[in-house]
């Protein structure tokens, strides 16, 4: 094997090693997602809301999503109680959505298990290790 065959099968490896711990997580969000009636977006729009106010365009811009779809999602989670939309004092077709009581106490719920079943995999790593995982994803996700 060449030095070229040899980096290409690392980088599969690398690939690979990523894929399938996206897979795992995944698999996590899902199976608690399920438990609480939350899809992955719906855990995912939780996250981003959880400690702000945003508008319905921001969001759709976090998540990557038209308005229609936006739209959609927050009137069923404006249905189950967990946000609130209200109108901005300044420009009344801009509006804000925001967590309410119940939304809060749910997303302290969720967290809490995602990090529990999270935690069974990072378990395996050493605290040396964790702190170098921590890092590396760390520089991998910022823009």
């Amino acid at each position: 094997m060449n030095d070229n065959d040899a980096n290409v099968q690392e980088e599969i490896s690398m690939m690979d090693g990523l894929v399938q711990l996206s897979f795992l997580v995944q698999g996590v969000l899902n199976r608690i997602g399920a438990e609480y009636e939350l899809s992955i977006i719906q855990i995912r729009l939780f996250g981003i809301l959880r400690d702000r106010e945003l508008t319905m365009l921001q969001l759709a811009q976090y998540l990557g999503l038209d308005k229609s779809s936006i739209t959609g999602l927050i009137s069923r989670a404006e249905r189950r109680g967990l946000v609130e939309r209200r109108s901005s004092r300044s420009d009344r077709r801009v509006i804000h959505v925001k967590v309410t009581p119940e939304g809060h106490q749910l997303i302290r719920v969720v967290s809490g298990e995602i990090e529990r079943h999270v935690r069974t995999i990072t378990d395996k790593l050493n605290d040396a290790e964790r702190a170098s995982f921590m890092a590396l994803a760390s520089k991998l996700i910022r823009d």
